[in-house]
């Protein structure tokens, strides 16, 4: 699955943000017409807006953020939470994984930077536990999880020394019930590591499988609580939401 979800927000009246407007960007047609039309039941049509998108296209990216802009006027929030399993295509799975994830946050920058006509916002990157430690029969996956987060947690920095105005955090679930698990049974996804399918069911079972639900409201912690900002937020069955714990950065700007 391959999907980037920008966003803009109001606040509600409990003083919690309630998103008024999004856009769905999907290279699958199917699903995506699916997400948006369960969305249209909660919501007006019009507050809804679906764009088939391969995220690994440069033009396509690109189009679908102005689309979204021409739609809704204005960008808020972007969430790049494309993500695919392939070992045995592995340069696919770093454009899907990684590098449309650094072109998805460059665009959001572009849109919602403070000083080039935005009003600031939030961007949220999608990485892993796997991007924290090693995962022996996924070194692809692996390591554009672990770039993910080095990414995230550095332009963050950026951002923050340029005054942008944006704020960008990275969550990293543990296993959740999404489509990327079945690759697990796929020879054609697992590559050389086929093998080894088992040992990755076991570590499932071991570890759990939690709801997506988590992960939405993980989102909304970090949408909400505006101190955030280069932080990387673990997700697990056993502990829940919580905050991966790093030392002092050794080095940053005085820039400001």
């Amino acid at each position: 699955m391959t999907r980037s979800a920008p966003a803009s927000p109001r606040p509600g009246s409990s003083g919690r943000f309630s998103v008024t407007r999004v856009a769905l960007l999907d290279r699958n047609s199917e699903a995506g017409q699916e997400s948006k039309a369960a969305l249209d039941e909660q919501f007006e049509a019009q507050r809804t807006l679906f764009i088939q998108c391969d995220v690994t296209e440069p033009e396509q990216l690109k189009g679908a953020f102005k689309k979204v802009i021409e739609h809704f006027g204005r960008l808020d929030i972007v969430v790049n939470n494309a993500g695919v399993n392939n070992e045995k295509d592995w340069e696919s799975t770093i454009q899907v994984n990684l590098t449309s994830v650094i072109r998805g946050t460059y665009l959001g920058i572009e849109y919602m930077k403070k000083g080039s006509g935005g009003d600031g916002g939030v961007i949220i990157n999608i990485s892993s536990l796997a991007g924290l430690m090693p995962a022996a029969f996924q070194p692809v996956y692996c390591a554009t999880k672990h770039g993910v987060i080095g990414f995230t947690r550095s332009i963050a920095l950026a951002a923050n020394m340029e005054n942008y105005g944006v704020r960008l955090n990275t969550i990293c679930p543990g296993f959740v019930n999404t489509p990327i698990l079945q690759s697990i049974d796929k020879e054609e996804n697992m590559g050389q590591y086929y093998s080894y399918k088992d040992e990755i069911k076991n570590m499932m079972q071991f570890y759990g499988v939690m709801d997506p639900s988590i992960i939405a409201e993980g989102l909304i912690t970090i949408i909400e609580d505006d101190t955030l900002n280069g932080e990387v937020m673990k997700i697990t069955a056993s502990q829940g939401i919580h905050f991966h714990q790093y030392g002092q950065t050794p080095f940053t700007s005085s820039k400001r």
